[in-house]
């Protein structure tokens, strides 16, 4: 998604409204239109990047140590018990805005929210080769 077309590059430029939460010269951090709970806080890098892997590590680095300052504040006023610190990148990874953003998701104990993780378990020497591979990729 090009910037000029990015709703989280519109919302840096102050051109559409957020709920700020957190603001410095590289970092916004707002509260999700779309709450999981409340609470539920997004935070960005105010360059433009699609996903984590695009990002240089500088700014994987501010937003990383902005999202750890956010989760005790976060936690703290939603009176949580912990919290969830999500980045889906790609449109199968369930990535809505083409522009990186780390979700920190408060979470009550019994809430209910990603109740069910779908681990599954590696075949015999299947984790291996995948470890190949991605080593291989590095």
């Amino acid at each position: 998604m090009a910037e000029k077309t990015c709703v989280f590059c519109s919302i840096v430029a102050g051109e559409i409204p957020c709920v700020k939460v957190y603001e410095d010269a590289s970092v916004l951090a707002f509260l999700d239109v779309a709450p999981v709970s409340e609470g539920h806080t997004l935070v960005i890098p105010k360059r433009h990047f699609e996903t984590l892997d695009q990002c240089p590590a500088d700014v994987l680095s501010e937003i990383m140590v902005c999202a750890g300052k956010l989760a005790r504040a976060v936690v703290a006023a939603a009176d949580a018990d912990g919290y969830n610190a999500l980045c889906n990148n790609g449109k199968a990874a369930g990535q809505v805005v083409g522009h990186v953003h780390l979700h920190v998701i408060p979470r009550c104990a019994g809430d209910g929210i990603f109740a069910r993780w779908p681990a599954g378990k590696y075949g015999l020497g299947r984790a291996e080769d995948i470890a190949a591979k991605i080593r291989e990729k590095l």
